[in-house]
């Protein structure tokens, strides 16, 4: 039997949604995780290891930052969710009474850290870097032929960007032109919504000022154990914001209990595909 949301449990995560500590909770127990194929791929592509300095851009409640920093690195975090930074915190730095053990780590609040810290052998931007100069200001405290890394936090179903331009009666936006100088198209396999992301990427990279970008894709499944906690971590990354803003939470859950609701599983799972680009370049 199919399991799905009643209206009164959809109204409940909707509530929950527009409540920031609730949902950089949701984020840290549901959603992070779903990114663990990137943050390894990633790690595998660059060589993560002892001796690397790793700043984390929008390194939310740390799970990307501990994964490197258990292969050896030292690894710095920015995030300006003080809810998220603080739950990275706990992963990384636990205080004493907390017991576990604690990893060379820095968390700066912020975007972008003093130049104290510096210098960095890898930046990673994993939730995407909109703005090219805090990619620029970032990879300035890199040394020269560092690697910077930069992916999105992705649209399984492209549900976000369907929902949002239903809502609020606005285009999902072309794709960005191509860079004059031609310098990488994505990689052949990535197609569709993909390679507009791609594109997107692309188009941040290179106006930073970063050099011999390369695109490369990842398998990262988005997979819940119900409904209710797909809903819970999609909502969690903010994508629906645009859409919560304009029509209200309680209309965005209903739009995406009916998306989801074909990827629903016999025995109540739900599963999405999902390729995943991402950019890597050099300072």
């Amino acid at each position: 039997m199919t399991h799905t949301l009643t209206h009164h449990d959809s109204r409940h995560v909707g509530r929950r949604g527009t409540t920031p500590t609730a949902r950089a909770r949701d984020w840290a127990e549901i959603q992070e995780r779903m990114f663990v194929p990137l943050y390894d791929a990633v790690y595998r592509d660059v060589g993560v290891g002892a001796g690397t300095r790793l700043l984390g851009l929008g390194c939310g409640s740390g799970l990307a930052l501990l994964r490197a920093a258990a292969l050896g690195a030292e690894v710095t975090g920015t995030d300006t969710d003080t809810d998220l930074l603080g739950m990275a915190r706990q992963r990384l730095l636990p205080a004493p009474e907390q017991g576990g053990r604690r990893w060379p780590a820095h968390l700066v609040p912020g975007m972008v850290p003093e130049e104290g810290l510096a210098p960095f052998t890898l930046v990673t931007a994993f939730g995407g870097a909109s703005d090219p100069e805090v990619l620029r200001r970032a990879s300035a405290l890199a040394a020269p032929g560092s690697r910077v890394v930069v992916a999105g936090a992705g649209d399984p179903g492209s549900f976000a960007a369907t929902i949002t331009a239903r809502l609020t009666g606005r285009s999902a936006g072309a794709p960005p032109e191509p860079d004059p100088a031609g310098a990488v198209p994505p990689a052949g396999e990535v197609r569709g919504h993909d390679a507009v992301a791609a594109r997107r990427l692309l188009t941040t990279v290179l106006a930073a000022g970063l050099r011999s970008p390369r695109v490369a894709i990842v398998d990262c499944p988005f997979g819940y154990p119900g409904v209710e906690g797909a809903l819970r971590g999609l909502l969690a990354s903010g994508a629906f914001d645009t859409a919560i803003a304009t029509a209200g939470a309680d209309q965005v859950v209903k739009e995406l209990v009916e998306a989801v609701r074909p990827h629903v599983r016999s025995d109540g799972a739900v599963w999405l595909p999902h390729p995943l680009p991402y950019i890597v370049a050099e300072v």
